[in-house]
């Protein structure tokens, strides 16, 4: 891909995962994270513009998957590797079609009747701790992690990172002159606790993307009221508050006209719903530069997770019949209702 056509940029993080399936398959030690679902998500819709990427990751990340981006027309120049190891494992078991959990794989091997990979060993769940409002994490990106010409792009989608991460890199884009930036916040920073922090965290966005989950987190003992809660958000300077429902769809808030939609999620068949709400934020940050229109952008996120969630892989969705993604876009507007 030429450098001179870059036109989107997405920051996340890239992982190295273990699932155990809803049919019982196991996926052991494979391509994943946030930011290339986010990027698949928006590559149905922009094959011909792949956006740049930029993660932090080991050097003990398989350089064959930074290979296999690349080869997809994904820019990774932006992909910096640390000079030291970095555990970027993740596990996550499906009890049932929609029930991710993500706590102790030994559990879950056993409970299958499935050898333990020597792969997980040492492994730890994530403990539902807080971001730091003081101190970078090794995986946490700098503003010297953006090649210079990757600054001359004009929309960016920021994954779910760190709270620091998610203060600076906005400033520093909009300062660039970018015109277009979504964000997805980090469950550790969406908590009670960082309450006060999150009108700095929306100033000047183009749209917030938090998952409903996350959301009544943040708003606990405060409100229950999912509108009620846009509303508040709106008011802080982001343009659009979208809520990402799982197997219900999307609402979407309109800041300025005060509007209120409905949007059904396109009814797939889920063989695995990893990376859904990932590949949502790409498509909408397609959606939305294609037409500037924020409830067409939601219509191309949600069916970039209709194509992510009917198969298992990072790049599953790329590889969709040609002319799909339209179809099923054409078929999704009749169901979208205004409140």
């Amino acid at each position: 891909m030429s450098t001179a056509s870059l036109r989107y940029i997405i920051a996340g993080q890239l992982r190295r995962e273990y699932a155990l399936l809803p049919n019982g398959k196991a996926l052991l030690d494979v391509l994943g994270g946030n930011l290339v679902y986010a990027a698949v998500g928006l590559g149905i819709w922009e094959p011909e513009a792949m956006p740049g990427l930029v993660a932090r990751v080991g050097e003990d990340y398989p350089r064959e998957w930074l290979d296999a981006l690349k080869q997809r027309g994904f820019d990774t120049r932006g992909i910096r590797i640390l000079p030291e190891a970095v555990d970027l494992r993740s596990f996550y078991a499906f009890t049932d079609r929609s029930t991710r959990l993500v706590d102790d794989p030994v559990v879950h091997f056993a409970r299958l009747g499935l050898q333990f990979p020597k792969a997980l060993l040492g492994y730890r769940p994530p403990a539902n701790t807080f971001d730091s409002r003081t101190r970078l994490g090794p995986i946490s990106l700098r503003q010297g992690d953006f090649p210079e010409d990757f600054l001359d792009a004009s929309a960016a989608h920021l994954c779910p990172l760190d709270y620091l991460t998610h203060t600076l890199l906005p400033a520093v884009l909009r300062q660039a002159g970018f015109t277009t930036v979504t964000l997805d916040p980090s469950p550790g920073t969406m908590t009670p606790t960082f309450w006060d922090d999150i009108p700095a965290l929306l100033t000047g966005l183009t749209a917030f993307i938090p998952s409903e989950d996350d959301l009544r987190n943040l708003f606990h003992g405060r409100s229950t009221n999912l509108w009620q809660m846009a509303e508040a958000l709106g008011a802080y300077g982001c343009e659009f508050v979208v809520i990402k429902c799982g197997e219900r769809g999307q609402l979407l808030y309109d800041s300025v006209s005060k509007a209120r939609w409905e949007i059904s999620a396109y009814p797939a068949r889920l063989v695995d719903t990893t990376g859904a709400g990932d590949a949502f934020c790409g498509g909408f940050l397609a959606g939305y530069r294609r037409t500037y229109d924020p409830l067409q952008a939601v219509l191309h996120g949600n069916i970039s997770a209709s194509l992510v969630v009917e198969g298992s892989g990072a790049f599953f969705a790329l590889d969709a019949l040609p002319g799909l993604a339209q179809a099923r876009l054409e078929a999704l507007k009749e169901t979208v209702r205004k409140v």
